[in-house]
């Protein structure tokens, strides 16, 4: 491509497609989603934590977990933390949601969590102790469209009224605390009355919220997050983005966790359980194999780049980014390199920082549908861990894990390095034409 056109590229971009980008990135419903996931996080991962001791891969270690009840202690620690993730999820997505109306989030927040558990189906023993609760399923991932769609609604709802002073105003010598407790009366009241009076009615027809969004989400979104080539396309459209300067997780990849935390899920109750594990696309898929070192699968390009700084007639600009971007990119922490060498805009990396994603997703994908490479077992790594090591986590401490990051590594670096040297040469003309 030669200069003017690579100009001609760079004023289409800046002036049609970060425009739309940025709107895409910055709409506050995707915004609430994704807040409400990530103020979740912490409970899946320390349920993770959970599920790794109990199912270390020695023997010895698990036949002693078992004689003592310690399998089954772990596993009720895991599923009340893991297994919650769609009640914690309501309250966050209401509170950021609210937030971005300027109402205070939590007051939306709490009506929110109300409104998922009145609309949530329960669960009643006979006997002569008549007992009702909760179905636990419900709580976690296969509640997460619930919970999007009801905190969405609910807080909506409910900056409306706050914002248009439809509420119980107190003189200002109450505490605030108080104060904000009575703001929530009227529409509070409004909204339960809403998603009890949604409740009764599909109950009259043995139905419920969570299996009719279920139904109705999850086929189509299951299109792009449950198949290798509608991950193909999330992979495209995040590259798309980051290239452009938008955080493409934060567009794409919110609204395609939901599906793959559900796939994460579905595979941690099946390891639990003993069976098969369902699914091949889940969380830790997308999070610790193809994603390593960040979006673009940007490790390659940072072996490659280190590897070069140790040549001595690398240009200044490869010597300097080396330690910056080598040891941050370990663990996935990829803004030095995509900023700094950078990555954004530069039209001589497109082409591996969309390809090498894609390369990662299909060579493991293939391996695990032919059972070279054991499934995701539901355990949720964070996204820190460098690779070879989460991939013996994700899979419940199989060697294929580490062996299928290693091979993509290679396939990625293989991919980076005649592109990054087009780079190097352009730093090196650059340098001699000053």
């Amino acid at each position: 491509m030669s200069k003017s056109d690579s100009r001609n590229f760079t004023n289409f971009v800046e002036e049609k497609i970060i425009p739309v980008a940025a709107k895409l990135g910055a709409n506050r419903g995707l915004v609430a989603i994704r807040d409400g996931i990530t103020l979740a996080m912490p409970l899946i991962i320390v349920g993770s934590v959970f599920l790794i001791i109990s199912s270390f891969p020695i023997t010895a270690w698990t036949n002693w977990l078992t004689k003592t009840g310690l399998t089954t202690l772990l596993s009720h620690g895991s599923n009340l933390s893991f297994g919650i993730m769609g009640l914690i999820a309501v309250y966050g997505i209401a509170h950021s949601f609210a937030q971005s109306y300027g109402v205070e989030g939590k007051g939306a927040g709490v009506v929110a969590l109300s409104s998922f558990l009145i609309a949530t189906p329960t669960i009643t023993t006979g006997g002569k102790n008549i007992l009702t609760g909760i179905d636990l399923q419900y709580m976690g991932s296969k509640g997460l469209f619930v919970a999007i769609v009801l905190g969405l609604t609910s807080a909506w709802v409910y900056q409306w009224f706050v914002n248009h002073h439809i509420t119980i105003k107190l003189p200002d010598t109450v505490p605030p605390a108080v104060g904000d407790s009575f703001v929530a009366l009227i529409p509070g009241a409004v909204i339960l009355a809403f998603w009890l009076i949604i409740f009764g009615v599909l109950s009259h027809f043995n139905l419920n919220i969570h299996d009719i969004l279920l139904d109705v989400l999850s086929k189509p979104l299951g299109l792009l997050g449950d198949t290798l080539g509608g991950t193909l396309i999330a992979i495209l459209l995040n590259s798309a983005f980051w290239f452009v300067g938008i955080h493409g997780g934060n567009v794409v990849n919110t609204i395609l966790s939901p599906i793959w935390l559900m796939n994460t899920d579905a595979n941690r109750l099946a390891f639990q359980a003993g069976k098969t594990l369902p699914n091949i696309i889940t969380q830790p898929f997308i999070d610790n194999f193809v994603y390593m070192g960040g979006s673009g699968a940007t490790i390659g390009l940072v072996i490659v780049i280190m590897l070069l700084s140790f040549k001595k007639n690398t240009s200044t600009m490869t010597k300097t980014m080396a330690p910056i971007t080598f040891v941050p990119g370990l663990f996935n922490i990829n803004e030095p390199t995509m900023f700094g060498l950078p990555v954004v805009l530069n039209i001589s990396l497109i082409v591996p920082f969309i390809l090498a994603p894609m390369c990662n997703a299909i060579i493991t994908y293939t391996g695990m549908s032919l059972g070279i490479v054991h499934n995701t077992i539901g355990i949720t790594i964070p996204w820190t861990m460098p690779p070879l090591i989460s991939g013996f986590l994700a899979t419940g401490g199989h060697i294929s894990g580490s062996i299928v990051q290693l091979i993509c590594i290679l396939v990625d670096c293989i991919l980076y390095y005649p592109f990054y040297k087009i780079v190097e040469k352009e730093n090196k003309d650059g340098i001699e034409s000053i």
